[in-house]
Order: C-alpha cells, then sequence, then structure tokens
C-alpha cells in the first residue's frame, strides 16, 4: 500500500486488547463490529468500602441540613451510596434531605440512580462529563447556590479528583468527600497476565484504556512479573488509545505515549476513533520505531519533563511517590542522622544540638553522611520541626535527657496575638544553606527530603510548652476559644508553607509533615480542627513537589488523613500496612511501616519483619519502606544497614518492577 492510499476503515483484523471490566461484554462486542480481534482482560473489581465512614459522615450532615449541594459522579456510585445510607436512616428523611439540596449528575446513570428513587430535580452535566462541565454547571446553573461558605458533597469513584476538589475549595466552598467503592485487582488475574504477555510478544496491535486504575493495576501485576519495563516498551509500540485526560495522565506517569485520546469520554467514541485511525498509527511506528523513546511526562505539579535520563527525577524514590513501578522498594528511615551513629556523636560531643541545627555545615555533613553510610534511597535534611518557633517569638531550649522546652507558652487569644508572622528566608536561612550544602554533596541519585513540622503538632507543642501525655493545655484552647485556635492555626500553616517552599528552592525533591501528635484526637475533632489547615499547607506548595504526611496513632481514620491531599502517606506500626492502604485507597503512596523497637533484634529477625511488610503490600507499586517513628538512640547501625539491604534485596526477589532505562542507565554510571 503506497503513502497515499487511504487508510480502510475499521481494525482489519487487527487483535485489540481492551481492560474494562464492567462493561467487558459491551466492549468485545464494539471491538468486533469494528472489524477487531478482541482480547479482553479486565484490570479492576469494584468492592465496596468495608468501613463507609466517608458515606455515614455524608448522611450525618445532609439529615442536619448541612449539605447544600451533591455531587454524583457515577451511576453504580450512587446507587451503592444510597444502599449504605438505607441500612442506617429512614428513606422518607434521607429523600426530604436530599430534595433539600442541590443535586449534580455528572452524566445520564447518576440521573438515572437519582430518578428511580424519585428525584426528579437534578442538575444534569452535558458530555463530555469531565469535572471541568461540573464546575461550569456550578457556576452558572441557577438552581446551583454560590458555593462560598457552603458544604459541597462530592461522591467518590475510585481515587479523590484533586483537581475538581481544588477548584471547588477555590471557590470557597468546604468539601465533603464521599467515597464509596475502592478499586482492586480482579479475582482472576489470568486474562491480565496473558495480555502483558500478548503486548510484550507483539501480538496486539492496539490497547485500550478506560480508566485510570487500570493502567496502575496493569503496571502492578506486571510488575509482581517483573516485566513492567518490557511492557512499558510494547505499549509504546503498540496504538496505546485512551478514554479521557486523567486516564492519559496515569500513562503517561508510567512513561508510555498515548497515541489517541477519545475525542468524547465514552466507549463508542474511543473504538470508533482507534479503529479509524489505528491503521495508520500502526503503520507509523513501524516504519519509525525510534519515535517511540522521547516523549512528554506529564506529572501532578502540571509541568512537562522530557522523559530523558533525570537521575534524581528517575530514582527509585521520586517513582514511587509518584506511584509508578520500580525496579525494587525505596526504603529512608526518620531520624536515620542521630544519636545511634558514631559519627553524629563526634559532631555533637563539640557543640550543641541547636547549635549543630544552626551550622549549615555541620547539617550537611551529617545529612550526606548517614544516607551515603546506610545506603538508603532519599537523604533527609538534619533539621528539627521546633526551629520554627523562635522566629514566632518565643524561646527554645533542648536539655539533655529531657527534650525541648518552650519558654512563653500560648494559652488565650491575647498569647495568641502576640505571635509573630515568620519570614524564613531572615530567620530560617541557615537551614536553606543546609539544604543547598547536602545537595550539592549528595550522589546526583539520591533526592533529599525537606521537613516541617505540621499545624496541629507545632500548635500542641507552642501551648503545652513540650511534649504531654494528655494535652490539656491543646484541647482547652481548641474547645473553649475555637477562634484563638483559628487564628494561631492560620498563622502557622503560612509560616510553615513558606517554610517548605524555601527548602524546595533550596534544592529539596519532596518534603515531609510531621504529625507526630495528631493521633491524641479523635476522627471529629481531627475533621474539623486539624485537617483545614494541613490541607491549606500541602495545597500551597510551590513548586509542587511530593508531599509526605507522616501521623502517628490515626489508624482508626486513615481515611481522614488521606483526605489532606498528599501525594504519599506514612503510616505508623500499630496498623497492619494491607489495611492501612484500603483505608487510604489506591490514589496515593503509601510510607512504612516497621516498628523501630524491631531494629534492636538480632539482623536475621530485622529482615524477616521487613519481608513481612513486603508481602502486605504485595508488589503494588507505591510503597516507600520506613519505620512507624524514628530509629531509637539505642539502635545499632549494622542492624539499620541490614534493614535497608534486606528491603532491597526481598522487594527484587519479590519482583518489585524493572525501574526502567534511567534507573539502569544511572546504576551503570556510577559502577
Amino acid at each position: 500500500m503506497s503513502a497515499v492510499d487511504p487508510i480502510p476503515a475499521g481494525f482489519q483484523g487487527q487483535r485489540v486488547v481492551a481492560f474494562e471490566s464492567r462493561l467487558a461484554e459491551e466492549m468485545a462486542s464494539l471491538i468486533s463490529r469494528h472489524q477487531g480481534v478482541p482480547q479482553l482482560a479486565p484490570a479492576m473489581s469494584e468492592v465496596p468500602l468495608e468501613e463507609n465512614v466517608g458515606a455515614i459522615r455524608f448522611g450525618e450532615r445532609l439529615l442536619r441540613g448541612e449539605v447544600a449541594v451533591a455531587v454524583f459522579m457515577t451511576g453504580v456510585g450512587t446507587r451503592t451510596l444510597m444502599e449504605v445510607l438505607h441500612r442506617r436512616y429512614r428513606q422518607r428523611d434521607l429523600l426530604g434531605a436530599l430534595a433539600g439540596a442541590a443535586l449534580i449528575a455528572r452524566g445520564p446513570k447518576p440521573i438515572a440512580a437519582l430518578r428511580a428513587l424519585g428525584l426528579s430535580t437534578v442538575i444534569p452535566v452535558p458530555e463530555p462529563n469531565t469535572w471541568r462541565e461540573v464546575l461550569e454547571v456550578m457556576d452558572t446553573s441557577e438552581g446551583c447556590p454560590n458555593l462560598s461558605g457552603l458544604t459541597v458533597a462530592v461522591q467518590e469513584y475510585g481515587t479523590p479528583n484533586r483537581p475538581f476538589l481544588e477548584e471547588l475549595r477555590k471557590r470557597g466552598a468546604e468539601v465533603l468527600q464521599v467515597p464509596v467503592y475502592r478499586w482492586t485487582l480482579p479475582s482472576d488475574t489470568r486474562p491480565l497476565c496473558r495480555a502483558i504477555d500478548a503486548l510484550i510478544a507483539g501480538t496486539c496491535q492496539v490497547a485500550l484504556f478506560t480508566n485510570s486504575v487500570q493502567v496502575s493495576h496493569l503496571f502492578q501485576l506486571a510488575s509482581q512479573q517483573r516485566k513492567a519495563e518490557a511492557l512499558r516498551h510494547a505499549l509504546n509500540g503498540t496504538v496505546t488509545a485512551s478514554i479521557g485526560p486523567n486516564c492519559s495522565q496515569a500513562l503517561r506517569r508510567e512513561l508510555v505515549q498515548v497515541d489517541l485520546e477519545a475525542g468524547q469520554p465514552n466507549m463508542a467514541c474511543l473504538v470508533e476513533e482507534a479503529s479509524r485511525r489505528g491503521g495508520g498509527m500502526t503503520r507509523s511506528k513501524e516504519a519509525s520505531p525510534s519515535s517511540r523513546v522521547v516523549f512528554p511526562v506529564e506529572v501532578d505539579s502540571g509541568t512537562t519533563h522530557p522523559s530523558t535520563c533525570n537521575p534524581l527525577d528517575s530514582s527509585v524514590f521520586m517513582r514511587a511517590c509518584r506511584r509508578q513501578s520500580t525496579e525494587y522498594t525505596p526504603v529512608w528511615l526518620m531520624r536515620q542522622a542521630g544519636r545511634y551513629m558514631a559519627e553524629y556523636r563526634a559532631i555533637r560531643s563539640r557543640t550543641s544540638f541547636l547549635g549543630l541545627c544552626k551550622n549549615s555545615d555541620l547539617a550537611a555533613e551529617v545529612t550526606v553522611t548517614a544516607a551515603h553510610r546506610l545506603g538508603v534511597d532519599a537523604a533527609i535534611i538534619f533539621a528539627d520541626i521546633l526551629l520554627i518557633v523562635e522566629p514566632m517569638g518565643l524561646g527554645l531550649t533542648f536539655e539533655d535527657g529531657e527534650g525541648p522546652s518552650i519558654q512563653g507558652v500560648i494559652r488565650s487569644r491575647a498569647e495568641v496575638d502576640r505571635l509573630s508572622e515568620v519570614n524564613p528566608e531572615e530567620s530560617l536561612s541557615f537551614v536553606f544553606d543546609a539544604v543547598r550544602k547536602a545537595r550539592a554533596g549528595l550522589r546526583s541519585d539520591l533526592p533529599l527530603i525537606g521537613f516541617a513540622g505540621a499545624p496541629f503538632t507545632l500548635a500542641s507543642y507552642i501551648t503545652e510548652g513540650g511534649g504531654s501525655k494528655n494535652y490539656i493545655h491543646t484541647k482547652e484552647l481548641m474547645y473553649r476559644h475555637p477562634g484563638a485556635w483559628d487564628s494561631m492555626m492560620q498563622l502557622i500553616s503560612r509560616s510553615v508553607t513558606r517554610y517548605l517552599n524555601g527548602q524546595i528552592r533550596a534544592g529539596a525533591q519532596a518534603v515531609q509533615l510531621f504529625d507526630s501528635w495528631a493521633g491524641c484526637l479523635g476522627p471529629e475533632d481531627y475533621r474539623r480542627s486539624v485537617l483545614p489547615y494541613t490541607v491549606q499547607v500541602i495545597e500551597n506548595i510551590r513548586p509542587r513537589v511530593p508531599v509526605i504526611y507522616f501521623s502517628t496513632g490515626t489508624g482508626g481514620y486513615l481515611e481522614l488523613v488521606a483526605s489532606t491531599g498528599a501525594d504519599v502517606i506514612g503510616v505508623d506500626w500499630r496498623i497492619d500496612l494491607a489495611r492501612a492502604w484500603a483505608k487510604i485507597g489506591e490514589g496515593q503512596a503509601v510510607q512504612g511501616n516497621l516498628d523501630p523497637l524491631v531494629l534492636l533484634g538480632d539482623p536475621e529477625s530485622i529482615a524477616d519483619k521487613a519481608g513481612e511488610i513486603l508481602d502486605r503490600v504485595g508488589g503494588r507499586t507505591g510503597h516507600i519502606f520506613n519505620l512507624g517513628h524514628g530509629i531509637l538512640p539505642q539502635t545499632p547501625v549494622d542492624h539499620v544497614v541490614r534493614l535497608v539491604d534486606a528491603v532491597h534485596e526481598r522487594s527484587r526477589k519479590a519482583g518489585s518492577s524493572d525501574g526502567g532505562d534511567c534507573l539502569k542507565q544511572t546504576k551503570r554510571k556510577k559502577e
């Protein structure tokens, strides 16, 4: 066929692999109708949440008349949500409360689900039914009120849509997220395994993706089989078609080129366009195979980076933060530069703890020494979360064996008013200098993590004057003086945001928020008095880098912790990691969660305990191994090294995926 011959209609006998689950039969029929040979590989299963805290919270607030607008994103999600609520509340009360709110339905299926309940006053969203059309309807419809100061409930499907939620908050709304079900791999993964092998063997010419989670699950399974890199190359030699922007972004995160995105986000349009244009694309790829090697990769920050080799960006730690496949599980440890190391003790013998923190040369030295000595996959800058309280106008001292002590505690409205705004560039410049010097001293492929205390943990130190067993003064201020509490938390949030952004500008590749005392609160207090301020910090990180949010004692409400919007959720050792991940959902990476006391055991038991955690992860993408808290001073250094080695060795054996050409090139360069 010459270059000027018309492209024949239909797939013309090409084998087309599709990952649709719920509508698999309809997908097969569409492919066959367009002269393709379907290969079905269902990649996901919808499982109702075992502990649907979000749905119950929605029901309670709805019945109290606090929900002004409710957005229903899917038909099956709407039906599942109402089934959960009907088991707890009277249907008459629920329908009456829903009738009093503005109801928005993203497409015909949620409309049908609502009308089946007798709710006819529903605001429809026009095609292509993306979150942008939902926003447009909310901004322009007479039936939808101005969102400022109102509560907007969003029924979620799978993972939260962060851009949509952020736009709602920009409009002044309080967003109530209502997760209804989560995604898992299907119980029978054999069709998916066969599809991976067929793509790698080159027997499939077209791949159709109808959901971003399909991409995650496909690479998760390929990672377990150590075929992720081969799959990635295969997809870049195949006509890869996506149903919409979210799905396309998930493919690009995995370094897969998207050849076609459907003009309308539905299966019929996707199959029709792929059949019409696929033949020409296949011939183009066959004629120019090198064209598939370099292409732009979109990341969450909204910026575009070439997929050429950037040792830091392609490191296992950074890829895990983005939930991309890695050749092994990355590991770093909280307090990895500390008293348990002889090198640290030698430096501390010459200076005080605060003196070490404020000496940028020494802080950089202990940061780099610990990271290189242990063989971890990320360094964390040596500092302390309380350094920021001095610029607020408070005193800070550290006594050996006693911990931190803060002078000038804040326990009233008048005392809150005397707190100073923090200008980190002036008062904390030594931290930024340490970041710059550490970045210069670290290997070129080893990311550096900056950090700060989260607003609540800093507030608790400020009100208690140090550590506490019951947080009496913190809770008294929070309960009795909510206005003063809000003013203090707002000031702390602004200061922490500036501080973290300064560390990023100085050279940090990621940042962590430590909320070590958040577990002293119940879920409702956390939601009302902590969560909004944590979200405020995370949403204002600029430029956007991976954000890790670490808290302890919050296993009972991890779904709330996950709603902070952090890219990575740190988990302590008090909860099984697989159960924690089920609560958090598939949309975020997870960090954790070995008990620090395990490091006091013998080397083999350390390796076995690490292996147990890796087994619970099951090769899922987006796992960063860490302790459930910091390394204890009594810990032998050799035991820490053994842990790092065990994580690397056992995750490779378990088949955590090939990390990509850039990782391999970097490794060869180091050797």
